[in-house]
């Protein structure tokens, strides 16, 4: 008979868990969406995603998901034709080259395979650029699928005197790892709202410095993708270009104000710092014996914070066997060379010990009911990391 009762612990990289209180918040009826109440949680919202990025810079929310950033930034900045480098270092960095060349845009990837993008192999590379053909440099602070993590202040310091802008996707790392997009140089930053933000997916944002704002429309920039009037709104509705998601910006009202003041950012920023050195140490421990198991990212600098990817033999069968009778889902190896032997362990936004520590059991017991080879000790390896970082 089963185990998978009671509260189910989801660990996929988004859409993470929400808060119950960040689920009250958006259980309520539409209020005036003309009226000052609402006018004025929204102006507070902006000001909290500002927070949160570490910036003053422009602002402009849309309704939609991380792609929707990913389109918005490029109708703003780029036209057909224009030339950028893409660093990828993963599926989703891949993907949004891909949206990007669908577009009519040129796309020069400098990819890494699933390792973190290399600053001097970019600086080289921007040296050899002496005309400036290169608009700009586009890469994930985290991409999702190798659990990779860029150093984005190396990236700007290698760009030098490079004209290009510095476009930065924060989807999975917003709220889960510092980001001070100002201090850092950032043109560009996007992120969602359904990750380390702790919402509920369909909120996409774009924060532009006034380099980007200066930059003149292009041919993809639409009234709907135009981030001017949006950055710029007086009327609420104008921010969101018509109707406002209202739920949606109770809930993440709500979430912004536990992470900023309530636990504080550095504070999150740490917490996942920790909970993830407690994953890492669970990963080693079953793949110290030769089984095969073993994280994907061998330097600890370049493991992203909120999630972890881990190649594991039968990790297909593993994921299934712990959902059906633990009531845990684990993240699917996407874009791993053997998908069937790869998953990913997220530990995102809402979340801690206790549920990091389940995940962790979880695991422990498909692996042996499964059978499938493994090292000992990775519970109390868990364990002693999370007690050694308090």
């Amino acid at each position: 008979m089963t185990l998978a009762h009671g509260h189910e612990l989801i660990a996929i990289p988004g859409p993470s868990p929400l808060p119950a209180r960040v689920m009250n918040a958006a259980h309520r009826a539409s209020p005036d969406i003309y009226g000052e109440p609402l006018a004025q949680v929204n102006l507070s919202l902006m000001a909290q995603l500002k927070r949160l990025a570490g910036t003053d810079a422009h602002l402009a929310t849309y309704i939609g998901n991380g792609h929707a950033g990913w389109e918005a930034a490029a109708a703003n900045l780029l036209d057909r034709g224009d030339r950028v480098l893409l660093l990828t270092s993963g599926h989703f960095g891949r993907s949004w080259a891909d949206m990007l060349e669908a577009t009519g845009i040129e796309v020069e990837r400098q990819d890494s395979g699933n390792l973190p993008p290399d600053p001097q192999r970019l600086s080289e590379r921007l040296r050899r650029d002496a005309q400036g053909g290169i608009r700009a440099v586009m890469v994930c602070q985290t991409d999702t699928a190798s659990a990779t993590m860029a150093d984005i202040p190396a990236i700007r310091a290698a760009m030098g005197d490079h004209p290009a802008l510095l476009v930065v996707d924060a989807i999975a790392s917003l709220g889960c790892a510092p980001m001070r997009m100002d201090d850092w140089g950032v043109d560009v930053l996007i992120a969602a709202s359904q990750k380390g933000l702790m919402s509920p997916p369909g909120a996409a944002f774009v924060w532009f410095s006034d380099r980007a704002a200066a930059e003149s429309p292009t041919g993809l920039t639409t009234p709907w993708w135009d981030w001017r009037p949006r950055a710029g709104a007086e009327a609420l509705w104008r921010f969101w270009g018509g109707t406002p998601p209202v739920q949606t910006i109770f809930a993440l009202s709500e979430a912004l104000t536990m992470i900023l003041d309530e636990e504080g950012l550095e504070a999150v920023w740490h917490r996942h710092a920790r909970l993830a050195r407690a994953v890492w140490a669970a990963v080693d421990a079953w793949g110290a014996d030769g089984s095969g198991i073993r994280l994907s990212v061998d330097d600890p600098d370049a493991r992203a914070a909120s999630v972890t990817a881990v190649t594991l033999p039968r990790a297909a069968e593993l994921r299934a066997w712990v959902t059906r009778e633990c009531g845990v889902t684990l993240g699917v190896g996407l874009g791993a060379p053997e998908p069937e032997n790869a998953l990913r362990i997220a530990h995102m936004g809402h979340t801690g010990a206790g549920t990091v520590m389940g995940v962790l059991g979880a695991m422990q017991a498909g692996l042996i009911a499964l059978g499938i080879p493994h090292g000992p000790g990775a519970l109390e390896a868990a364990a002693a990391s999370i007690a050694a970082s308090a």
